[in-house]
């Protein structure tokens, strides 16, 4: 088995990767729901309903996926040529999702149906692969939490990017058309990600592959999966964690818009937030690389959930102290996501010792399919509760309920999820010494 370090040209070509697929991801996650709402025409409640229905079909999918890139066999590798099979069909996706055609009021909700579900697919189709490729780059458990860093610092970065030209590059594009203007912004978006997507496959090597195992159906390999202890708490958190993480994304621009009453500042609102994120990243392995991961998860993850809360009892006239915790709340939060990535990984070296079975492609398209369904909660959440609180896309004046609603989707609701992942991380036992167990134990077979 191969654990010497990576090189950081690697380790940067990997997080490209996820540059590009946030190029259209985040933009996604900031702006979707608002577009359906004040600029495609869809009601709150079938943008939530829909958001929420489209997961059942990556109930199915996910794991295939899964299944099917741990069977894959290519001069390329194994999960590594999907970075170029896929790039050109997930950049085409991001941009017809953001396309208002001229149907009528039920062919938009059908198009919008289909163009949403071939982007899911799409997604599915690049980031399984994507996900799991991490585990043949290294088996070294700390260059598993510098690389995650790296990734998550350049994925936040590709964030940066959509909040900073999104917007202007509607408007310049749209030139007072903004179905035009979000088409073109998203154009631009897909064509960066199918470039991206195409430098890290050529800079990046599987070195790690594992030997040859008996074959089995997706089906026994689920069975196994499932009886993980440990992969089902990291199942559960990442559904909790992408709910809260949505409810705050999702409700940002009407939180600028309607409760901050600055919509000349959501631009920098953003921003802002996704400086603070690559911060977050950047310190992670570094400064939190030789903790106990659980443990320093379950206390920044606490954290997060306090910051997010005393948001609510800030007032919207106080722009200086929102974007200070803005600022903080990123740095706190972004810095936990690649130790969790990281987790992920360990659970693959666990179900080894615990199977003699590799279910790289399994545990991270099982936890893709987590993280999405916990984006669709909270995203049907967003649409379902602005519908309750007599929400109207594009009025001027809200009424009270809808800021009040507003402001608690931004603040409270997900401050609430992230403080109860600190106890759910309780259940989660592969501290540092098991992990040196473990470690001891796969360079043994």
């Amino acid at each position: 088995m191969n654990s010497a370090k990576l090189s950081v040209k690697e380790k940067a070509a990997y997080g490209l990767g996820d540059t590009g697929c946030n190029f259209v991801w985040q933009t996604v996650m900031l702006f979707l729901a608002y577009f359906y709402t004040d600029i495609y025409g869809l009601s709150p409640a079938h943008m939530g309903t829909m958001f929420l229905l489209v997961r059942i079909i990556d109930a199915v999918t996910d794991p295939i996926m899964g299944s099917i890139v741990d069977r894959t066999r290519s001069k390329y590798g194994r999960y590594r040529p999907y970075l170029l099979w896929i790039a050109v069909p997930f950049g085409i996706a991001c941009m017809l999702a953001f396309y208002t055609p001229d149907f009528g009021a039920t062919g938009k909700v059908i198009y919008a149906y289909v163009s949403y579900i071939f982007l899911t697919l799409m997604y599915t189709a690049i980031n399984v692969p994507y996900c799991a490729m991490a585990n043949t780059l290294t088996n070294n458990s700390k260059e598993r939490t510098s690389l995650q860093s790296y990734r998550f610092a350049l994925s936040t970065a590709g964030g940066l990017v959509v909040a900073l030209i999104a917007l202007p590059l509607v408007e310049l594009i749209g030139q007072g058309d903004t179905q035009k203007g979000y088409l073109g912004a998203m154009a631009v978006m897909g064509g960066g990600a199918i470039a991206l997507f195409f430098y890290s496959f050529a800079n990046t090597k599987e070195r790690c592959l594992p030997e040859k195992q008996m074959e089995q159906t997706a089906f026994n390999d689920l069975k196994l999966l499932l009886k993980n202890n440990q992969w089902r708490v990291l199942f559960i958190v990442n559904i909790v964690l992408l709910t809260g993480v949505v409810l705050k994304g999702a409700s940002t621009m009407y939180y600028v818009n309607s409760v901050m009453q600055r919509p000349d500042l959501a631009t920098q609102f953003m921003v802002v937030g996704m400086i603070a994120n690559i911060i977050g990243a950047m310190i992670s392995a570094p400064l939190l690389g030789n903790y106990d991961k659980a443990t320093i998860y379950r206390i920044l993850i606490i954290v997060s959930g306090f910051l997010s809360g005393l948001m609510f009892f800030v007032a919207a006239e106080n722009i200086t102290l929102l974007f200070v915790l803005v600022i903080c709340l990123g740095v706190v939060q972004m810095s936990t996501t690649p130790i969790l990535w990281s987790m992920m990984s360990d659970i693959v070296d666990y179900e080894k010792t615990r199977s003699d079975r590799t279910l790289s492609g399994m545990v991270f398209s099982t936890n893709l399919f987590a993280i999405k369904l916990g984006i669709a909660i909270g995203g049907a959440a967003v649409g379902w509760i602005l519908a309750w609180a007599g929400y109207v896309g594009g009025a001027e004046i809200q009424s009270d309920i809808a800021i009040y609603s507003i402001n608690m989707l931004y603040t409270v609701i997900p401050g609430v999820t992230f403080i109860s992942l600190g106890f759910l991380m309780l259940l989660y036992k592969l501290d540092n010494k098991k992990l040196q167990e473990i470690s001891l134990e796969l360079e043994t077979k």
